[in-house]
């Protein structure tokens, strides 16, 4: 009779221990999932290490470099050597000096085969040339259209500041043309 109340004496002991055990696991889970939200809040309140920013324009500065004071409007203009639609998307934007700006042309390859072309870029006036700064092109490199293939391809750019304030319209011109393959180019007879 002893022994069957030894044992269910420790079979109580080790149930009360066991709830002890699962209890502290629990609150050590649960403290561990909280430090996250508290430990934001205490680096919010101390502002130390923030990790939330509430005003994304009070961290930008301002671009000190676009002249608000004049505009240019820059047209854009598309040209074919071969078999192709080359169009810009929209025909003129106005821009501040200094402000950098993103236009898209369109090119379709309308035959039936794989074809490299590449774009040549012109000015007008020419004055406006050196001023007429592209950040990323299409026409940095040759383009690869494989058949009936239709592309958007981006033009990011600025205006140089420094061009003189008699230019108040720029003229961007592509002529975009095939490089080897089958291009037919006609000579005078």
């Amino acid at each position: 009779m002893q022994k069957s109340k030894t044992k269910l004496l420790v079979a109580r002991l080790n149930a009360v221990m066991l709830a002890k055990l699962l209890l502290i696991a629990t609150l050590m889970f649960g403290f561990g999932y909280a430090l996250v939200p508290v430990y934001k809040k205490i680096c919010e309140l101390t502002q130390v290490n923030i990790l939330t920013v509430k005003d994304d324009k009070a961290l930008v500065p301002a671009n000190t470099q676009i002249d608000k004071s004049r505009s240019i409007t820059v047209e854009f203009d598309a040209n074919v050597r071969g078999p192709w639609r080359f169009r810009p998307v929209v025909s003129s934007i106005q821009v501040h000096p200094g402000e950098m700006a993103q236009v898209v042309y369109e090119v379709v390859n309308t035959q039936s085969r794989k074809m490299d072309a590449q774009a040549i870029p012109s000015y007008a006036p020419q004055q406006a040339t050196p001023f007429f700064m592209k950040v990323e092109c299409f026409c940095f490199r040759q383009q690869t259209l494989l058949p009936n293939e239709a592309r958007q391809m981006p033009v990011m750019f600025y205006i140089d500041p420094k061009l003189p304030r008699d230019v108040k319209v720029i003229t961007l011109s592509y002529t975009f043309f095939e490089v080897g393959g089958n291009a037919s180019v006609k000579t005078p007879v």
